[in-house]
């Protein structure tokens, strides 16, 4: 039902009737606008009948094989950033002309016309319907009024399993009342990520060329920058492409040897695209240092979980041939391992282990991505 008479719908309802369609099985990305979903799934579905993804099109993947070995339907939830991830595996594995594997995606549409968004979303927000359009698979806009979006689930499980075929229901922002995640991520590592970030960026000389990752972490960064009077010039802040910093400051690093290049990179980040550290172990040279914050959450999207705090991440770096790996978890290990990565050849890892939570009153780049991009051009270029 819709909460509180409201035209939002209860995250508990939609997922008890996707279930009565016949849907047991659970994976994707987790989202901003689809995080009371995503939240209310965490906390409520057993086991392993829920997996949250490395990436979207893994996602795909997860339910074509749940259906492959039960008939069953899946649903997918991403948000539309993801859709890259998504079309592989939707047009090459799942097309009726392909293997014909029927299951529900759900869509949070970012960057919609006339909603105010980010400039990362936008372009994506305004081609998302075309782009589904192409694809020739069906899909609805879910609406906000639980008697007509009952129907559009309905109708969604029910021409998935007739067709064969995906279908997606597009999510607009406020679809969901809220529904607040009780399955938190327990650790008690004492810095949160923005004290690591301060204490990080405080640490570096001032010819460095910074990366971070999409999310809190870059908006983090700026306001540090901000509040020392740095300027932003030596920054590159990853609003968007999550997963692929690394390979950004990889693409600077081997261009610009004479500079060091640190890479503030994010764990579900670095689990979404975990190939690239392969790459990087290959190719990176000595000035190449990657920083990994890991708070074993998506935070910047609801808080889910992530599978980070589970794996050894500097032995996975050291297996794809990083030349020095460490980790850090409190002020004093942070500065220790900050001194052995000034000295250490890269490619290098430092895993820094922090808690989760943000300030409420974080605030948001006043530059443009493009203002972003010339000023971090001009500077290199000028030295």
């Amino acid at each position: 039902m819709s909460s509180e008479g409201q035209n939002r719908l209860d995250a508990g309802s939609v997922v008890d009737l996707l279930r009565a369609q016949g849907v047991s099985f659970f994976t994707g990305v987790p989202d901003s606008l689809l995080k009371d979903l995503c939240a209310y799934v965490t906390d409520h579905v057993e086991g392993n009948r829920h997996i949250i993804a490395a990436n979207e099109g893994a996602a795909v993947a997860l339910a074509a094989g749940h259906y492959l070995s039960t008939s069953e339907l899946s649903v997918v939830y991403l948000q539309n950033s993801g859709l890259g991830n998504v079309v592989n595996p939707l047009l090459s594995l799942a097309d009726p002309d392909v293997y014909s594997i029927p299951m529900v995606l759900l869509v949070g549409w970012r960057g919609e016309p006339g909603v105010k968004d980010e400039p990362q979303h936008k372009k994506q927000g305004r081609v998302m319907l075309p782009m589904l359009d192409a694809m020739g698979l069906p899909y609805a806009v879910l609406s906000h009024r639980w008697d007509e979006a009952s129907a559009q689930i309905e109708e969604a499980c029910k021409t998935a399993l007739a067709r064969q075929t995906p279908y997606t229901l597009v999510v607009r922002n406020g679809a969901f009342a809220s529904y607040k995640l009780k399955r938190k991520v327990a650790n008690e590592y004492p810095l949160t990520r923005e004290q690591a970030i301060k204490q990080i960026l405080d640490r570096l000389p001032k010819d460095a060329v910074v990366v971070s990752t999409t999310g809190k972490a870059s908006r983090e960064v700026f306001e540090h920058r901000v509040a020392t009077g740095e300027g932003h010039a030596r920054d590159f802040l990853t609003v968007g492409s999550m997963g692929h910093c690394s390979q950004i400051a990889l693409g600077i690093s081997l261009r610009r040897p004479e500079r060091t290049v640190y890479c503030l990179d994010g764990d579900g980040a670095v689990l979404m695209h975990m190939g690239s550290l392969a790459i990087i172990g290959a190719n990176a040279g000595s000035n190449y240092k990657h920083l990994v914050i890991n708070n074993g959450a998506h935070e910047s999207v609801g808080g889910q979980p992530t599978v980070a705090f589970g794996i050894d991440i500097p032995a996975v770096a050291r297996a794809c041939g990083y030349r020095h790996i460490d980790r850090a978890s409190t002020a004093e290990e942070i500065d220790t391992a900050m001194t052995r990565l000034a000295e250490v050849e890269g490619p290098a890892l430092l895993e820094i282990r922090v808690n989760t939570g943000a300030r409420a009153d974080l605030g948001r780049p006043t530059k443009t991505p493009l203002e972003n991009r010339n000023d971090l051009m001009r500077w290199l270029a000028s030295r």
